[in-house]
């Protein structure tokens, strides 16, 4: 097939136009299907014919994943329409698949792949998916029997897909240890399990994602080999946590895709005229809306795209960039949509018609992007790395290399074995205090950005010099100091400070080679200024004036993009 930026296009233009109530894959037919519970058949089918479970398969065992920011890219024009459609029908099976590709075998890895790739499910019982899924009172256990070999027993009540799937990746409990080595990961294929062992339970209901199936396993005095098992026995705990690296930096593409339909919907509200030829834009809080809304998917852009590409460029200093992307995304997201209802007012409740996308959208998000518990996890995988950036790394590192910012260059392969849980550095933040320093030096006519933007940066320098001093107080490993509020509170900050780096790491690199259909607006420093002064303005951190004129030209954008047809993200793909 064509590169995956051609093969993004060509899905979006299977699916045709969301807005078009003749399109039998529109926003009309899956509202409908959303109320019923039910995944749309004519949309599966255009995902079967385009083979979405290959871009989930690495290229060396048959796939056609190649590059992570490729794949966050292609899922995009699925989530756009139904989140449903893309967890349930194949991102479910990536979450899935994730520990097989990170410690499975050459005979596991190509297993998964055939399942894959001839058009089947895998699924995962795991426990960080639902409060339903707690390791304690609802879990798989494995011991071992004599000859070799070993029994699965217990049951799952969510499982995305239990029924669907084929393949089976079952976080089961090996130990009697509370913690570490209590767990072990194992490979299944239903169609070669006793089947009198193996039971569906009942489908739940669920308040997001009504179209996917989330159902459950009971497993009974069930022998499995002993080559099922993914790495060792005991593996379960740090597995769980490698797999993550590679699906964290995904989360970002997944809510922004959702989150782009939510804001096209309110923006085509607002730029309806009345009868007294006035429309909503003509409201100052209107427009603040529309523009904080895209500035915060430009956010999760940069981050996004800094998560995916430091897979194969960072792999020793990735894991909080991923953790950070995963866990702002949502967040920044659920704030916009709450702004955004205000403008839709009583159009926000709407379940069909013009306006029905929004509050469906805005129902899918939390189970999109896994949860608040989710959302705590990711903190708590950032929070060990910080004493030692404090000490070590910030206003030390050196730079990351400048690919990490261009989503038009190659990539080196992806490769598992180099991906680490604690980073031995933090380059991303060393973007911050170099385009600090950039700035600071410019001077007429050479001023890049003027004097806001240099306010703003010295501003989120400052931020990261206070957070190097709080986390110098902290002895590396103290846990009880890391598992505070005020902790917590830090790497929230220290979220934020990233995501400004990352905006300003792809600004300056826009700068010097502006690329694609929105390459002169992301190379113009209007949208860079406005989005770190709305990153600034949620730290609490002293403002300079507000940069007015650049929000001007970037809600300017946001109604040019609306007319014109193209996504609200760093691409501005065309859309159907």
């Amino acid at each position: 097939m064509t590169g995956a930026p051609e093969r993004a296009a060509a899905l979006e233009l299977a699916f045709g136009p969301l807005d078009d109530p003749d399109n039998p894959l529109g926003a009309a037919a899956l509202l409908a299907a959303d109320a019923a519970g039910e995944m749309l058949p004519q949309a599966e089918r255009v995902l079967d014919d385009f083979g979405l479970n290959a871009e989930f398969v690495p290229a060396d065992v048959g796939g056609r994943l190649e590059r992570m920011d490729h794949l966050g890219r292609l899922l995009r024009p699925v989530f756009r329409r139904d989140a449903s459609l893309g967890f349930g029908y194949g991102l479910n099976c990536f979450f899935a698949a994730a520990p097989v590709w990170t410690a499975g075998d050459d005979e596991q890895r190509r297993h998964a792949a055939r399942l894959l790739l001839t058009g089947r499910r895998i699924a995962v019982a795991r426990h960080e998916v639902a409060h339903g899924n707690d390791f304690v009172r609802d879990e798989f256990t494995a011991r071992p029997v004599p000859g070799g070999g070993l029994v699965l027993d217990g049951s799952k009540s969510a499982i995305a897909n239990a029924s669907r799937a084929t393949g089976l990746v079952v976080f089961a409990r090996t130990g009697t240890a509370a913690r570490g080595r209590s767990h072990s990961v194992l490979l299944l294929d239903r169609d070669e399990l006793p089947a009198d062992r193996v039971t569906d339970l009942a489908r739940r209901t669920t308040t997001g994602m009504r179209s996917a199936e989330f159902g459950g396993l009971a497993i009974t005095d069930c022998p499995v080999p002993a080559d099922a098992v993914l790495g060792e026995i005991g593996d379960g705990y740090e597995l769980s946590l490698r797999s993550s690296l590679l699906i964290r930096g995904l989360i970002p593409s997944i809510v922004l895709a959702g989150a782009d339909t939510a804001l096209r919907t309110v923006v085509r509200f607002a730029v309806r005229r009345r009868d007294d030829g006035r429309s909503s834009l003509d409201v100052r809080h209107v427009r603040d809306v529309l523009t904080g809304g895209f500035l915060d998917l430009l956010v999760i852009d940069c981050l996004a795209l800094v998560a995916t590409r430091a897979l194969h460029l960072l792999p020793g200093q990735m894991s909080a960039y991923a953790a950070a992307a995963a866990y702002l995304a949502p967040k920044l997201v659920a704030e916009s949509m709450d702004e955004m209802s205000s403008v839709l007012g009583e159009e926000t409740f709407a379940q069909d018609g013009a306006y029905g996308m929004f509050q469906k959208q805005r129902r899918d998000l939390p189970v999109t992007s896994l949860g608040h518990a989710g959302s705590a996890g990711r903190q708590v995988s950032i929070l060990p790395q910080l004493p030692y950036f404090a000490r070590h790394a910030w206003f030390a590192d050196p730079e990351p290399p400048p690919s990490l910012f261009r989503h038009d260059e190659a990539l080196p392969p992806l490769d598992l074995s180099q991906l680490v849980l604690l980073g031995d550095g933090d380059p991303l933040a060393a973007t911050l205090v170099a385009c600090t320093d950039h700035l600071e030096a410019a001077r007429p006519p050479y001023d890049e950005g003027g004097p806001v933007l240099r306010f703003l940066v010295r501003v989120l320098t400052g931020e990261l010099a206070d957070l190097q001093k709080a986390f110098e107080d902290i002895a590396e490993g103290d846990r009880e100091a890391l598992s505070s509020p005020r902790s917590f509170g830090l790497a929230d900050r220290y979220t934020l400070v990233l995501a400004a780096a990352a905006c300003l790491g792809v600004w300056r690199e826009e700068r010097r080679a502006p690329t694609g259909p929105s390459g002169a607006f992301l190379a113009a420093p209007a949208w860079v200024t406005a989005a770190l002064y709305r990153l600034v303005e949620r730290l609490g951190l002293p403002l300079p004036d507000r940069p007015e004129g650049q929000e001007r030209l970037v809600l300017d954008e946001v109604v040019a993009r609306l007319h014109n047809r193209r996504s609200y993200d760093l691409y501005a793909s065309r859309l159907a």
